[in-house]
């Protein structure tokens, strides 16, 4: 049986940032709308199973509702069970569940938190992350049917990930122990007091480390890609210390928020290459986006970019190979 799983975050698009910039709002019911047509595609390319992570808005039951009321539910819907808590750890129990359970491929629907989430429970699945959050640069904006498409191709072929990426990851060490990774950057503040998760303020900010960086991007990671541009198969990654008497650049901090921060002590990070300090005071490290670790006065703090982030999935390339695999003839 051929079986795809969907990670559909209830909460993304909806942190702090909305306040302080013009940023896209998807709401939940496009969600649904989205899984919708993620469904309905990947049943035509044979997939048996859709398996959805439980979360407070239901949207997996939801899908299922609309579909079987509209008579074109082929796909069996399997909703998984567990206790939630609404939090980023109901995303990684859920994907490690899909994993273990042989799913083909892994669409999520969120930002960049919510694929790192999920990064941090799969080792070998392919992943499809369609943005529905803030600032996104490890998901794309892509069509829900596409993406349906796209997940069953890979589910399907003898050699899937031929038509994947294997990204990298930020792995953060403190006193020598792994205490968690970003995909795309970790930025150290000041601000150690915070009411919301998101982290905004570019004025606290003290460091910035990166997998890839570009200047088109939405975020903290467009300041180094300002100054300099990291692709996601570049064998390296990137890192920069915030201080006055910097070079002046101007960067995409958030949706339509244009900001001139000061760069200093530019850095290429090898593949590999531990980048260190030992924190002077307290303060607050946010990965991808959103603050996970505080850190203490002389804590040493290493934070390495490797090859060992999710396999993701090119869309396009995966059905230019279903093409040519002949899935699409009848």
């Amino acid at each position: 049986m051929a079986s795809i799983g969907i990670i559909a975050n209830p909460a993304s698009g909806k942190d702090i940032r909305r306040l302080v910039s013009y940023a896209t709002i998807i709401d939940n019911n496009e969600k649904v709308n989205i899984c919708q047509r993620i469904v309905l595609a990947a049943q035509e390319l044979g997939i048996d199973e859709c398996v959805f992570m439980p979360e407070t808005f239901m949207i997996g039951p939801k899908v299922a509702d609309n579909l079987e009321n509209d008579g074109v539910m082929k796909a069996r819907i399997n909703v998984l069970d567990f206790e939630i808590d609404a939090s980023m750890q109901d995303t990684v129990t859920a994907a490690g569940i899909m994993e273990e359970m042989g799913v083909g491929c892994i669409v999520v629907l969120g930002g960049d938190g919510t694929s790192r989430a999920a990064a941090k429970a799969i080792k070998r699945t392919p992943l499809i992350s369609v943005s529905t959050g803030t600032n996104n640069v490890y998901p794309a904006l892509m069509e829900g049917t596409v993406a349906g498409m796209a997940a069953a191709a890979v589910t399907h072929m003898p050699e899937p990930y031929s038509c994947c990426i294997h990204d990298k990851r930020i792995e953060l060490r403190v006193n020598g122990e792994l205490r968690d990774i970003a995909l795309i950057d970790a930025v150290v503040s000041s601000d150690f007091f915070a009411g919301a998760r998101a982290i905004w303020d570019p004025s606290r900010i003290e460091r910035i480390v990166v997998s890839r960086c570009h200047p088109a991007t939405i975020g903290f990671s467009a300041i180094p890609g300002a100054y300099r541009i990291i692709g996601d198969a570049d064998p390296c990654g990137f890192a920069v210390t915030l201080k006055q008497g910097g070079e002046k650049v101007l960067a995409s901090i958030a949706a339509g928020v244009l900001t001139e921060v000061e760069i200093s002590d530019p850095k290429l990070l090898m593949l590999g290459e531990p980048y260190g300090f030992t924190a002077e005071q307290r303060c607050m490290i946010a990965l991808d986006g959103e603050r996970e670790v505080a850190v203490a006065p002389g804590d040493r703090v290493v934070m390495t970019v490797t090859a060992d982030g999710p396999w993701r999935v090119l869309p396009k390339k995966a059905l230019e190979e279903a093409q040519r695999l002949g899935m699409y003839r009848r």
